[in-house]
């Protein structure tokens, strides 16, 4: 194994741990939120910090990379998405510390018609499948699996596209509760850019392995 296979070994294993990481970040970031405890939100709070840390760690490995070793063809296209791909994750930490803090502003439990309206749960459970699958896409140089996050992200961009509408409803009926249904409102608007993330990071697998540039494609599937 040269140097170069040894760095590029290093740097994958990292990546899968930066998945995790952000993984666990809006799981907890779901749980703190719908069941409303606080303690977990703090959790998440914290953590943003080791997000943003790691972030910049692998920024400067395949930074180095790339410096050093002067990687080629599809070394080269690896090190390149897993640069952009670490960005994304990053971003999708910043959207889970976001809903974390929604956590710790709301005073009462979330109503369970509100969620059965705004379809909030379901947006979470869409955005971490998203999330698991391009993550094994990663790990598993699965291009089909990468591409099946593009249909799932159909179905949060339909309960985005409907949310203010349930929440206006919701709220006509619950004057007590606008302050939540609000939060609830800002929640799935940024579901929906955990979705542009996740679609980002499935282009980025497929540069990589096929050496086919999707973005900005009309059709990704």
């Amino acid at each position: 194994m040269t140097h170069l296979d040894t760095e590029l070994k290093a740097l994958k294993e990292d990546m899968h741990e930066m998945f995790r990481l952000v993984l666990s970040q809006l799981e907890k970031s779901k749980t703190a939120l719908i069941s409303l405890d606080k303690d977990l939100a703090r959790e998440v709070i914290v953590n943003e910090k080791r997000v943003n840390s790691f972030e910049l760690k692998l920024d400067r490995d395949c930074e180095n990379i790339i410096a050093l070793f002067n990687p080629v063809a599809v070394d080269l296209r690896f090190v390149l998405a897993s640069l952009k791909i670490n960005s994304n994750l990053e971003r999708i930490g910043d959207i889970a510390d976001g809903i974390a803090k929604f956590a710790l502003s709301i005073k009462l439990m979330p109503e369970k018609e509100l969620l059965e309206k705004t379809r909030l749960v379901e947006m979470f459970d869409v955005s971490l499948e998203m999330m698991r699958d391009v993550m094994a896409a990663y790990e598993n140089e699965d291009t089909k699996l990468a591409r099946s996050v593009f249909k799932m992200d159909d179905v949060l961009d339909e309960i985005n596209l409907n949310a203010s509408t349930s929440v206006a409803e919701f709220i006509k009926s619950h004057q007590d509760r606008i302050n939540q249904s609000l939060y609830a409102l800002s929640t799935i608007r940024k579901l929906e850019r955990v979705g542009d993330q996740c679609k980002n990071i499935a282009e980025e697998i497929i540069f990589y392995i096929e050496a086919k540039v999707l973005k900005h494609s009309k059709k990704l599937n």
